[in-house]
């Protein structure tokens, strides 16, 4: 039997798939008679307050964490830029831990992303005072700071890079985009600081790509869709990061009519949506021979795939194109299943699959990203399937094509040849 995946946790991970309705499930569990049914009174009375007391054991550490992560949201607000980071690496260690006991994908995204939120937001506050002590005044025009990526979606995990842009009022001419300029490379160093990963992809409001005033932006936009720049395929992958976008901070209304414009071009212009929607059909999937979970045949990951590039990536990107090509504002993978499926694109049973596959994807991102906290692994994305129990394995080999039938989906409803 191969050894447990993540040694760490204090119970072997649930092979069962998640229920759509959790408080529903606790019907279905082994009735307390098929317990106590061979027990003398005695027996009975001690196997109900051992109940009770685990149960209020596993109460209280829940209660712990809350009133701990209380206090350090608390404190963001006022919080100077050296103390940041202290307060978010205190937030992820609580919320790692409550992942390791309780195994819950969808708390984790709520709570890290609210937090990662109150962070940004505090460092904007940071870095416009620090602006103005250094004479450049207050912003020259209003502006907005725009998330994409994992955060965009509000599927923030416990390691997190920087995925922003900046969006600012027209008529500010060129003191505006001297301001923005300085501000974004401030801001990008405060977040670093804060513990925020620098983007390998430079999707960062310090590159120019990144930040603009609206009518720039525009401009941008309606080069892409119109196929005026010469770096097609970048500047497509920049439009599919942007269907992500979300309000984070700044001037809302300047933020929910720039992420209007994004979508309605999308939405307007069929070829870039089916460029997109290629894009995402043509993603490799970590399948083999027999349909079997594919895995490096050698290097340094032999016997292992990465869960994120063949297995989740195209997950939530083959999921974006059908939400955008319905119109749809949902940003989270997880809300736009729901909505396709209410909508009718998605049967019940499919929509169910899909969840199912998005959770238990998730979940093993988030152990990697445990084991490369912990310094058990160098890497968070490698998965070695012969590390799990039989029946995870096929999950997750079920969830890979449950993809491959989206994707087919997609190719023929895009009449992609």
């Amino acid at each position: 039997m191969p050894p447990p995946f993540f040694v760490i946790a204090r119970k072997p991970v649930d092979t069962q798939p998640p229920p759509q309705n959790p408080l529903a499930a606790l019907d279905s569990l082994p009735a307390l008679t098929q317990i106590t049914r061979v027990c003398t009174a005695e027996e009975i009375g001690l196997v109900l307050e051992r109940l009770r007391e685990s149960l209020s054991s596993e109460q209280r550490r829940f209660a712990d964490w809350d009133i701990q992560a209380d206090q350090q949201r608390s404190l963001i607000a006022t919080a100077e830029a050296a103390a940041l980071r202290d307060i978010h690496e205190e937030l992820n260690r609580i919320e790692l831990e409550r992942f390791i006991l309780a195994g819950s994908v969808a708390h984790l995204h709520q709570s890290c992303t609210h937090y990662r939120d109150l962070l940004a937001e505090r460092a904007l506050q940071i870095v416009v005072d620090e602006m103005q002590d250094a004479g450049k005044s207050v912003p020259p025009v209003s502006f907005a700071l725009i998330s994409m990526g994992s955060d965009g979606r509000k599927e923030q995990t416990l390691i997190t890079d920087q995925d922003y842009l900046i969006v600012y009022e027209d008529n500010g001419g060129e003191q505006a985009d001297s301001w923005f300029e300085e501000f974004g490379n401030r801001l990008v160093d405060c977040l670093e600081a804060a513990g925020f990963k620098r983007c390998t992809g430079d999707i960062m409001t310090s590159n120019p790509t990144w930040r603009g005033s609206y009518s720039q932006w525009r401009k941008r936009l309606f080069a892409i869709v119109r196929y005026e720049v010469e770096d097609f395929a970048k500047n497509m992958m920049d439009l599919i990061v942007l269907s992500d976008a979300r309000h984070v901070g700044g001037n809302q209304l300047l933020g929910e009519r720039f992420i209007e414009l994004v979508r309605d071009m999308e939405k307007e212009h069929f070829r870039v949506l089916w460029g997109m929607a290629r894009a995402a059909t043509e993603m490799k999937l970590a399948l083999g021979f027999m349909r079997r979970l594919w895995t490096e045949p050698s290097g340094d990951h032999k016997g292992e795939f990465n869960i994120k590039l063949l297995a989740w990536a195209p997950l939530v990107m083959n999921v974006r194109i059908l939400a955008i090509s319905q119109g749809l504002a949902a940003t989270s993978t997880v809300e736009r299943i729901r909505m396709l499926e209410q909508e009718g694109s998605f049967s019940p049973a499919v929509a169910k699959g899909l969840l199912d596959a998005y959770e238990v994807l998730t979940r093993y991102r988030i152990l990697l990203q445990i084991k490369a906290i912990k310094g058990i692994q160098k890497d968070s994305y490698y998965l070695d399937p012969l590390m799990l129990e039989h029946e995870e394995r096929e999950r997750i080999r079920q969830a890979v094509l449950r993809i491959e039938d989206l994707q087919k989906s997609i190719h023929t409803t895009f009449n992609i040849m």
